[in-house]
């Protein structure tokens, strides 16, 4: 009987398996990591159209709506968040960043950040979900 060199079937198709175990796996984290950078491009956005806002609050009586403090534009700038501004008056408003496409999957420590909210309302800032927020 002679021995002969090489890998059997069962050998190789083990490696096979523990490869693509380790691809799904880190694909998966790769992904999370992708969309927690994306989220940048929704604090971003919030947070230039809040200056915004305080510009135009400084030559009128309230804040503005979309079409007057920010030119209409309804998308962040890299395109993952549509952008909207509600509850409109002469001491507050609310900012919205609402993700699209794969980026509203997008999750911290199991709360889900695919809505992001600035509020301000008589000087006082809240933003929402805070987990979302960068510290």
């Amino acid at each position: 009987m002679t021995k002969k060199n090489g890998f059997t079937l069962i050998e190789l198709m083990t490696t096979v398996l523990i490869v693509g175990i380790i691809a799904i796996i880190s694909t998966t984290i790769y992904s999370g990591y992708v969309r927690k950078g994306r989220r940048v491009d929704a604090v971003n956005s919030l947070l230039s159209m809040s200056l915004a806002e305080e510009r135009y609050r400084s030559s009128n009586a309230s804040y503005g709506t979309l079409a007057q403090a920010w030119n209409n534009q309804s998308t962040s700038q890299d395109g993952y968040y549509t952008l909207s501004i509600s509850n409109v008056s002469s001491t507050s408003y609310t900012l919205t960043a609402t993700a699209v496409g794969d980026q509203a999957n997008d999750a911290e420590n199991g709360t889900s950040c695919s809505v992001i909210t600035l509020s301000v309302s008589n000087g006082t800032i809240t933003n929402s979900p805070s987990v979302c927020w960068p510290k």
